[in-house]
């Protein structure tokens, strides 16, 4: 296979697996294209259970991605930030498996009707990660054509992506399966690795490790050009790119940082104010 070509194809797979917005979107049927908002699948939402309606605020906001802390408690998946947040009643099926089956079956296979995109749940494993992992993996079984699956080398796409972060055990795991239904959250030491984009789709990390620059004043050259060859280099591994601890105070310093990751191509945009996003990423596709 061609260089050119074979890029290509991994950069599909990549964008496939993310929900970018390098994914075409199908068209919605006659006479709906004008009344239905396009998915805003570069917006990711940090710590979404946090939301008075978990899953459901962030789709209201046509968000991408959701993001999901997981605790492994005698069986069950219970979602929250620390132990202490933990309520039996909230579980992952109960806020995010059951009402993305529930919502795909409604809308003839897509989350987003009329939109062929895979929105990203991104699970974040509290627990120990690979207890937690084969756990979850169960969990995830019993929605076999809900997600995207790979499969003895090949990806199948589904309307809802997993993808692990969390407590890095749960990778052997995972690594070792030939069937699987989640995908691993990769960091930027993994961008020079071997793993292909078909195990690490996505490539996210804590932008303060790496980054001075919070919006305010010029954005140094050499961070600009920093940012963009990690984006360059994942694109080229067709990989997404997200970074989290980001400024997320409204206001022309998140707006000036947001615009930067936009023309760096980063492909996820992380915050907790989804109408704040919303409203940017909307403001930018009309300029």
């Amino acid at each position: 296979m061609a260089l050119t070509t074979r890029r290509t194809a991994l950069t599909t797979l990549g964008a496939a697996l993310a929900g970018s917005t390098a994914l075409p979107a199908a068209p919605a049927p006659a006479g709906e294209r004008t009344s239905r908002p396009r998915p805003l699948w570069r917006a990711h939402a940090h710590n979404d259970y946090e939301h008075p309606r978990p899953l459901h605020d962030a789709l209201d906001h046509r968000f991408g991605s959701v993001e999901a802390d997981i605790h492994l408690v005698d069986g069950q998946l219970l979602v929250g930030h620390d132990p202490e947040d933990l309520d039996p009643s909230r579980t992952l099926e109960s806020l995010y498996l059951d009402p993305l089956a529930a919502r795909v079956r409604a809308h003839h296979g897509s989350v987003y009707r009329g939109y062929r995109g895979s929105l990203r749940l991104l699970i974040d494993i509290k627990t120990e990660g690979s207890s937690t992992y084969l756990e979850l993996d169960r969990h995830l079984r019993r929605y076999r054509h809900l997600f995207t699956t790979y499969a003895h080398g090949r990806v199948h796409r589904g309307p809802v992506t997993a993808v692990i972060s969390g407590d890095r055990a749960a990778r052997a795991p995972m690594e070792a399966q030939t069937v699987r239904r989640a995908f691993y959250d990769g960091r930027l030491t993994d961008l020079g690795s071997q793993a292909p984009a078909s195990f690490i789709p996505l490539i996210s990390d804590n932008w303060t490790l790496h980054f001075t620059w919070q919006g305010v004043g010029v954005f140094p050259d050499p961070e600009r050009r920093k940012l963009r060859g990690i984006v360059a280099t994942a694109h080229r591994r067709g990989q997404t790119v997200r970074f989290w601890g980001t400024s997320d105070l409204a206001g022309p310093a998140r707006e000036a940082l947001w615009g930067e990751l936009l023309a760096a191509g980063v492909d996820h945009l992380n915050t907790d104010d989804l109408a704040g996003l919303e409203a940017f990423l909307d403001a930018r596709r009309a300029a």
